[in-house]
């Protein structure tokens, strides 16, 4: 079963979403901003452990609240990366594609075609 962790008012998030839909993927959404769908600490150390590339490649460095925060974690390690994720999950980067072998974040939007194509994360 292919999980995306999706924010509805993400364009790629979306793009990707309706492009595994349309190649007639099954795919369980998951809503990681909703308070009931947050990945707890444990739940994001195991998807750091399938995510293709490093674990701060999960967060939005880009992101206004990052700036805000006064965040500098390029190079952070992956507590480091779950500790902010748990405090603030809109940090988490989108979408991200979960196989339950391995993950990928779904940017640039040319993978979610390549996902939808395989049926599974590219690469896995």
């Amino acid at each position: 079963m292919l999980t995306l962790l999706h924010n509805p008012h993400c364009s790629t998030s979306i793009h990707a979403l309706d492009a595994l839909k349309d190649a007639g993927h099954e795919v369980q959404v998951r809503k990681y901003l909703l308070k009931a769908e947050r990945l707890g600490a444990e739940e994001l150390r195991e998807l750091a452990g399938r995510l293709e590339g490093d674990a701060v490649d999960a967060l939005v460095r880009r992101d206004a609240t990052y700036k805000k925060l006064g965040l500098a974690l390029d190079g952070a390690d992956t507590d480091t990366v779950v500790a902010t994720l748990v405090e603030h999950p809109a940090l988490l980067q989108r979408p991200i594609l979960d196989d339950g072998q391995a993950a990928m974040i779904g940017r640039p939007r040319d993978r979610a075609a390549a996902w939808a194509q395989a049926g599974r994360v590219v690469g896995a």
